[in-house]
């Protein structure tokens, strides 16, 4: 049997060639899968997963990496592509989840759930860094996924402008912390707050960060976050908060890691 001759898609040849060589094969539905907020410590994770129409109806003006657009254009791309994407899904898991499963593993399943979760069936999955196992078509993990794939990029709109509002909608509820500003990331403002006011429901006490000024850091990540605490208020102060602030994960794609993603997700080092 002859084996198909390899293609090659160089990054320079555009955001939609790789899609466009997966059609050329038979793959006419190509979906991509790309996630928002594994960086911050406070607020959900969301994923989303997108697929566009083949030709000139998939492509979208100013399509790019969701972290490379302004506030504005991101939200003009998020309508187009709603308008446009033969389907799309967004999944959403609280922090207590992110908590309780660990940061990897709710990362995974939120991307398998929303790829699970489109009207039209994928022929093909396309993911920003890492692979999702469990998927019943191929797919293939793509390095900068997002600034690679259109349908990755639609994705990582999707997630970023649904999770920004949440953030949003969050600050009305917490108005100590700025999240309608940071969107629940680690700056000097949000660290200021945090060792003022002490984390909320909303916050990830799995992150160092988050357990330091909590009095929490002593326990092991996934017996950190209190219970019993009003979800509408900040929680109860543990002790004294400790003392250099620790930085969750980056925007950075991580392996599986089946026993030590707490270290990982608390930006340690394997």
């Amino acid at each position: 049997m002859l084996t198909p001759p390899r293609t090659v898609v160089r990054r320079e040849a555009g955001l939609y060639a790789l899609e466009r060589a997966l059609q050329r094969r038979g793959f006419r539905h190509v979906a991509g899968a790309d996630e928002a907020g594994r960086g911050a410590c406070a607020g959900p994770l969301v994923a989303a997963a997108a697929v566009l129409p083949e030709g000139r109806r998939g492509e979208i003006d100013g399509l790019a990496d969701s972290k490379l657009l302004t506030p504005a254009s991101r939200e003009r791309i998020y309508g187009q592509v709603v308008t446009r994407a033969l389907a799309y899904a967004v999944v959403v898991i609280p922090a207590d989840e992110v908590d309780a499963r660990g940061l990897h593993v709710c990362n995974l399943a939120a991307m398998r759930r929303a790829l699970a979760s489109l009207d039209t069936r994928p022929d093909y999955v396309l993911t920003d860094g890492f692979g999702v196992d469990g998927l019943d078509v191929p797919g293939l993990a793509v390095w900068k996924g997002d600034r690679v794939a259109a349908c990755v990029a639609a994705a990582s709109v999707l997630a970023k402008v649904t999770r920004d509002r949440i953030m949003v909608e969050l600050d009305g509820t917490f108005p100590d912390y700025g999240f309608a500003e940071h969107k629940g990331y680690i700056t000097a403002e949000h660290t200021a707050a945090l060792r003022a006011h002490g984390p909320c429901r909303e916050h990830r006490f799995s992150y160092v960060n988050v357990a330091a000024v909590s009095g929490l850091d002593g326990r092991p990540p996934r017996s950190r976050r209190p219970l019993g605490a009003r979800p509408d208020e900040p929680m109860e102060r543990f002790g004294a908060s400790g003392g250099t602030v620790g930085v969750a994960l980056g925007e950075q794609p991580r392996p599986p890691a089946p026993v030590g993603e707490d270290v990982v997700m608390e930006g340690g080092v394997r």
